[in-house]
């Protein structure tokens, strides 16, 4: 099997005749040779070998860009594959966009409540604050200072 470089943005006819290597890949997404090495491991990707090289096909790359998009949603690796095997299995893609919407949803559910708990945090760090300047105020007040005279 003969591996074809080529740059990132060139334009390729017929990509599923396209191979990479590990370094390929790893500069392409900006991940570790040990991230896709783990993917491979958890049956995320599933390069040929050629020796003690990996061979990834456009497939893998594919499944890697939504490996990542899936990483930057907050899902677990055994959660994308569960889409993948999915989308691999006979019940096909009906089956895994009803996943995935669950898991969006899922998901949405999460960061909706952490950006609540984000907002309360920020609101009390603000109550302390004011706090704070008023205490010194009051304490620069006795001494005949105020707060922004002392900065």
């Amino acid at each position: 099997m003969t591996i074809i470089t080529r740059p990132v943005n060139s334009i390729v006819t017929k990509k599923e005749n396209i191979s990479y290597a590990i370094n390929e890949l790893s500069k392409e997404f900006n991940v570790t040779s040990r991230a896709l090495r783990l993917y491979e491991e958890s049956g995320l990707l599933a390069p040929v070998r050629e020796g003690t090289k990996r061979i990834y096909s456009e497939r893998d790359r594919v499944r890697l860009r939504l490996i990542l998009r899936g990483k930057r949603l907050g899902w677990l690796l055994s959660e994308i594959k569960e889409i993948f095997d999915l989308y691999d299995s006979r019940s096909g893609e009906k089956a895994q966009l009803d996943f995935f919407l669950d898991k969006l949803e899922e998901r949405r559910k999460i960061l909706q409540l952490q950006k609540q708990d984000v907002d309360l945090a920020l609101e009390e760090l603000e109550r302390i604050a004011i706090n704070a300047r008023a205490a010194l105020d009051s304490l620069n007040g006795e001494s005949g200072q105020s707060t922004e005279e002392q900065r």
